[in-house]
């Protein structure tokens, strides 16, 4: 091959949003498969907030991306040449990917899976993928979601958010508000994915919109943010409601001004229960969360959108979306 090979890393820990000395673009030889190993070209990068996390020189479910490493990340690729039984070139691939233009495969800590038929990449990197299975397990299994429950949701208009609205409602709940910046977010979670009404955190106050919303309070809270709009529905909980801890993207960007919230003592008052998971707690159930949204999806009762970035060197503008609101939907770029 004659191309060369791209690939960001990272260069030095943030402190606060990425920026053009957070990480660097190196170019190199394309790596050639060993025995065992596929070659495969990246084709979407999926942009998630954890991400983020892993630039801190922090404990986490994952450990740290070293300084020097390519950015973790997951992502589609297709396979160019193999020597590994597991892949034919065309195959389509999504698991790990890093920030690069390719990326080696094989059966053992490199693994990754196969696209399922008919299932398109950007599909398999959000709604199908982590951000959808994501909303199906937090809201099910820890949210113990029953029907007729009045459910909230942060983070409304984002790619896990979004789907944990919709989910909530084809699970029978009584009534489903999301959490959004803008009036085009909210009017769209309203008007094309069916939730019942929206709050504007931009320009409404959040705390006296759940008090009017959820006049009897909030059974069952799917947070995405923390910060202050957790502070604000631990305060409007319903007796016996549960907060399930999905992402705290309010506090990644500077988290000496993160704080706790100061409304836990409702959890004691309301009977409540609050508590944070990881999607890959469930990666033994995973493909049948997968066949249920998908046929959600084939019937129209789940919907997505995608906020697509070309090129990798913009991953960066395009991880920062995830904090200033810029997108709507499923952030990916087309490598």
């Amino acid at each position: 091959m004659t191309d060369r090979a791209r690939r960001l890393i990272l260069a030095e820990r943030p402190t606060a949003m990425v920026d053009e000395s957070t990480v660097r673009m190196e170019e190199g030889d394309v790596p050639e498969p060993g025995e065992g190993e596929a070659l495969a070209r990246v084709r979407y990068l999926s942009i998630d907030p954890t991400i983020r996390t892993w630039m801190d020189d922090a404990p986490g479910y994952l450990p740290p991306i070293g300084i020097g490493e390519v950015v973790r990340g997951g992502g589609v690729a297709e396979v160019l040449t193999s020597n590994c039984k597991l892949y034919e070139p065309g195959d389509l691939l999504f698991g790990l990917t890093g920030w690069q233009d390719y990326v080696i495969a094989d059966g053992g800590q490199r693994a990754m899976q196969k696209l399922p038929p008919g299932v398109s990449p950007t599909a398999a990197l959000g709604v199908l993928g982590l951000n959808g299975t994501t909303a199906y397990f937090g809201l099910l299994d820890v949210g113990a979601l029953k029907e007729g429950d009045v459910v909230v949701v942060s983070g409304a208009a984002g790619a896990t958010g979004s789907a944990a609205g919709q989910i909530a409602k084809i699970k029978g709940a009584a009534k489903v508000v999301g959490i959004a910046g803008g009036p085009e977010k909210c009017a769209w979670i309203v008007d094309e994915l069916g939730f019942d009404a929206a709050i504007d955190y931009k320009s409404e106050d959040v705390s006296a919109r759940l008090r009017e919303l959820c006049p009897d309070g909030i059974d069952l809270y799917f947070d995405n943010v923390g910060g202050e709009i957790l502070n604000a529905c631990l305060a409007n909980l319903a007796m016996r409601g549960r907060i399930v801890l999905c992402g705290a993207i309010a506090s990644y960007n500077d988290r000496e001004r993160s704080f706790g919230p100061t409304n836990y003592p409702a959890l004691i008052i309301r009977r409540g229960r609050m508590e944070g998971f990881i999607v890959l707690d469930y990666f033994d159930r995973l493909a049948g969360a997968q066949a249920e949204l998908a046929g959600w999806l084939g019937e129209g009762r789940l919907k997505s959108t995608e906020h697509i970035v070309d090129g990798l060197e913009h991953a960066p503008e395009a991880l920062n979306l995830l904090f200033t609101g810029g997108n709507t939907g499923k952030v990916l770029v087309r490598v």
